[in-house]
């Protein structure tokens, strides 16, 4: 674990910067590129030019830790049925107007963060509590990047994952760091659209794809990803046809993708729910063009949340809102009626969390 440097409880010196010739620091974490001037923070918030550079100001930190099913990140391919210790810290590098965590993701004050929580106390809660992975989540981990990468390296130190649900916004420069302290990531790609990130996430499209590419072809990192279908901005069938035309293309067909439901949230109280039709709708569009695992979420369909063989069609995984019922995967993760093996991280057995729930304090 790299050695760090604190300014102050909470607030170390940060990677991924460099000086400008105006004496503003650039911050190189994520495509933004942040141009600041002493004291000023970034649009994430948590960055901050001090002392000549940029400092965290949110190490070891968090707005709550829970354990979760892992299922629920989605990740339905990464050591099925078993539990995760999740957390996030305050802030995000994207602006997105229908943000499900908002009160933390928009957070500009550290006040309602938690008590200290150091990377090995992080990773002993973790274990202590019977969880196989530590999540990075709720807001994104790009942002705090130093803190993840130390909590997954002492996660590791213990036999445990270490996973990261993003958006992907993160920069050539740092990102190499980053997924190779990751052994699984979800990434949710927002839509299929560059107006659409522009207007909606104050972001732009192309690095997301960047860094798609980057995961599934340059690391090992099991990779997942997620697209919020939100009714008359990105739930097209056009739309969804071309995210899975280039999702098949660059990724290949072998990489889960989730379609899950919009709730009414943060700046778009005004568009309704995701229908169930919608969510549906794509799921067949996705198969029709190739993708072999795709599911729904936020919306109770069973079919939807099954795993089933592409070679024989047999049921391999039943879901049930997080919850496993049947399991027909032999000891190495193939089809016990046909022998193929389903591409994902699994353990002999599935594990038994369910759809519980638990918040965790840590400190120390």
């Amino acid at each position: 674990m790299p050695e760090r440097t604190f300014l102050e409880p909470g607030v170390i010196v940060g990677e991924w910067w460099r000086r400008m010739d105006d004496g503003r620091v650039r911050c190189d974490l994520c495509p933004r590129g942040c141009a600041l001037r002493e004291g000023q923070r970034g649009f994430c918030f948590v960055r901050q030019a001090r002392n000549g550079g940029i400092a965290l100001t949110s190490y070891g930190r968090a707005s709550g830790f829970c354990i979760d099913p892992i299922e629920k990140k989605p990740l339905y391919h990464f050591y099925p049925g078993t539990a995760v210790l999740s957390f996030g810290t305050a802030g995000c590098n994207l602006g997105c107007r229908f943000c499900q965590n908002w009160d933390i993701s928009k957070a500009r004050s550290l006040d309602r963060l938690s008590a200290w929580a150091s990377p090995a106390a992080v990773a002993d809660a973790a274990v202590a509590a019977g969880c196989r992975s530590v999540a990075f989540t709720y807001n994104d981990p790009v942002i705090f990047a130093e803190y993840a990468i130390d909590c997954a390296e002492a996660a590791r130190a213990r036999g445990l994952r270490a996973v990261a649900v993003s958006a992907g916004y993160i920069s050539p420069a740092a990102r190499e760091a980053f997924f190779a302290s990751m052994d699984a990531a979800n990434i949710d790609l927002k839509a299929f659209d560059e107006d659409f990130y522009r207007k909606i996430c104050l972001a732009e499209l192309a690095p997301v794809l960047d860094t798609l590419r980057y995961i599934r072809h340059q690391t090992t990192v099991w990779l997942e990803v997620t697209n919020l279908l939100i009714p008359g901005h990105n739930d097209a069938p056009e739309q969804v046809a071309r995210l899975c035309a280039w999702f098949v293309e660059n990724l290949g067909p072998d990489v889960p993708l989730h379609f899950s439901a919009f709730h009414p949230a943060y700046r778009m109280l005004d568009v309704p729910p995701t229908p169930a039709a919608t969510l549906i709708r794509a799921r067949e569009q996705a198969l029709a063009a190739g993708l072999r695992y795709v599911y729904t979420g936020n919306i109770r369909n069973p079919a939807g949340e099954a795993t089933s063989c592409v070679t024989c069609g047999a049921l391999l995984i039943e879901r049930d809102w997080y919850r496993l019922g049947r399991w027909t995967l032999d000891r190495q993760g193939r089809c016990k009626q046909c022998g193929a093996a389903l591409p994902g991280r699994f353990e002999p057995q599935p594990g038994r969390w369910g759809r519980r729930y638990a918040p965790v304090e840590i400190h120390g």
